[in-house]
């Protein structure tokens, strides 16, 4: 009887020194909170002051249309300097709705690019802290020398075309009015527009910490998704009962032209003439064609969740986002939306290997077939007006003929073999100068970095395709396979797709090169969860030795 109340009286001196240990690191924790709320509050209070004086500062000199976005820059920007992976999460959040919340507060030109005063603040302070602690600030390491080749191309376009045009602009054509531009400037931006958004790959793989951080922003972005989808559909019934008037009452060619006139509620310019059958909505965007290729790319990230999130409400939360956005294709009028958000769920199901897994969803799939099969019927004029638009424009210019000719015209065009200037073909650089509409991707790099910058961006994109190929094979856990298949195929469609400028452009310039931080990460992740896996049954185990040796030992006393 002495020896099991020796052990009792050991356990519970063991559990108090335990308690005491827990609630020292409670008070350690609670006291660090207190330290970063402190510093948060100061921090955040120096930075308001100094955006309320450059505010002031702006009222007086421009006014209100300046000075709040001034403040509300200043505000940003020192905050996500402080907090990168905060700031990175509400990057990730605006992008969406950039578009909305620019109209909402004035349509100021700033607003255009409000998004980078939560990205480039946040990925400076990011990279120092990366620097410090003698990590790698470009990755994955592949792509180091095809992006600094890039680089060297871009550099010598920059010198050969836009700072001899800032010098030695050309003469002005007869009859023609004389314009003031700044190629420098136009080079800047073009070089911004073409790889700024790069080192997101890296913002991303260091913000994912573990498998919680992965679902979070994985699940974040199908609530994103969610809300578009809806806000989308609300734009449509809006215009359909005509509580908004969109641009059936116009005359002549104003009934096909997007307008900012016509805007309803929701995101930038539209079209809507359902008496010509032409309708062009924006959803949350800028720009019907930002919005089409943000149901485009929705399809990968909502297909990616639907299939491989451990949590079943989330597959099913993720497959009814996946059926808003087919709905949403199909009432925005866009096209290329509803050819490509149908052609890209086949193309995942074929790449990703889950048709050998469609029986399992089945149920859910029936469900999607019935909403959209009763969206169909209820509306089967507004599918067939889809459906004739899209042949009629195929029919008129197919896609295939209309890439190659862009490829000719700009071959010939072009000043030379590094191009005829970095930001020539983009059009946010048209405020800094004249700018050449191209409306497909590679014949547009072809104009404005050469037929080298292009081949060298091809590699580098090449590289990073065959990169996360590779990683995805290294990856064990199956649902973490099947997320990062999604995003490959993601890759891989962004990488060659020509149609169109999606690379240029929100949502896709900031999407391509999330999923690659994501599908880079997913590696590690694996391996984590595999160590806690093995650590979690070794702890079993020796628990259930544990318990057999106590048993053991009672027995033979």
């Amino acid at each position: 009887m002495f020896k099991p109340k020796s052990r009792s009286k050991k356990k519970k001196s063991t559990s108090k020194n335990e308690a005491t240990l827990t609630l020292k690191e409670q008070l350690a924790i609670k006291r660090k909170k207190m330290r970063e709320r402190q510093e948060l509050i100061s921090f955040a209070s120096k930075t308001i002051g100094i955006g309320l004086l450059l505010g002031l500062i702006l009222f007086l000199a421009v006014g209100i249309k300046a000075a709040i976005p001034g403040v509300l820059g200043v505000v940003v920007m020192g905050l996500s300097y402080k907090y990168p992976r905060q700031a990175l999460i509400g990057f990730i959040i605006y992008v969406p709705f950039g578009g909305t919340i620019t109209y909402y507060i004035g349509n100021s030109p700033i607003l255009q690019l409000a998004k980078d005063a939560f990205y480039i603040p946040a990925a400076i302070g990011l990279f120092q802290n990366l620097q410090k602690q003698r990590l790698p600030l470009i990755l994955p390491q592949g792509i180091k020398t095809p992006l600094f080749i890039l680089l060297g191309c871009c550099g010598i376009t920059f010198l050969l075309a836009n700072v001899a045009q800032q010098f030695n602009p050309p003469p002005v054509k007869p009859f023609a009015a004389p314009t003031k531009e700044f190629p420098i400037g136009m080079g800047i931006l073009g070089l911004k527009v073409l790889l700024g958004y790069l080192p997101f790959i890296s913002c991303t793989y260091y913000m994912i910490r573990n498998k919680r951080d992965f679902l979070m922003i994985s699940r974040f972005q199908i609530v994103l998704i969610l809300s578009c989808c809806v806000l989308g559909l609300i734009q449509y019934i809006l215009l359909l009962t005509g509580i908004c008037e969109g641009t059936d009452h116009l005359t002549g060619a104003d009934l096909f032209k997007a307008t900012l006139d016509a805007r309803c509620y929701f995101g930038g310019s539209l079209v809507y003439s359902p008496s010509q059958g032409m309708i062009r909505l924006p959803g949350t965007f800028v720009a019907p064609w930002q919005w089409a290729w943000f149901l485009i790319s929705s399809t990968f990230f909502t297909f990616a969740t639907g299939f491989s999130d451990p949590s079943l409400l989330w597959r099913f939360i993720s497959l009814g986002s996946m059926a808003m956005v087919f709905v949403n294709a199909a009432i925005s009028g866009q096209r290329i939306a509803l050819a490509l958000v149908p052609a890209c769920f086949v193309l995942q199901l074929i790449l990703t290997g889950q048709v050998a897994n469609l029986k399992k969803f089945v149920p859910i799939f029936g469900g999607l077939v019935v909403l959209l099969g009763g969206a169909i019927v209820s509306n089967p004029t507004i599918v067939q007006e889809r459906l004739d638009s899209f042949i009629s424009r195929w029919n008129a210019s197919p896609p295939y003929a209309f890439i190659t000719e862009q490829f000719h015209e700009n071959l010939k065009n072009v000043a030379g073999p590094f191009g005829s200037g970095l930001g020539r073909a983009t059009n946010s650089a048209r405020a800094m100068g004249e700018t050449k509409l191209v409306e497909t991707y590679y014949p547009k790099l072809i104009y404005e970095i050469g037929i080298v910058g292009m081949i060298a961006f091809l590699v580098l994109v090449t590289i990073l395709t065959i990169i996360c190929w590779q990683t995805t094979r290294k990856i064990k856990n199956r649902n973490f396979r099947s997320y990062a298949s999604s995003m490959w195929t993601f890759i891989l469609f962004i990488s060659y797709n020509t149609y169109y400028y999606p690379l240029d452009v929100d949502p896709v310039a900031v999407y391509y090169w999330l999923a690659a931080g994501i599908l880079l990460k997913l590696p590690e992740i694996d391996k984590l969860e595999a160590i806690e896996a093995a650590r979690v049954q070794a702890t079993e185990e020796q628990g259930k030795k544990s318990k057999s040796r106590i048993k053991r030992k009672m027995v033979s006393t």
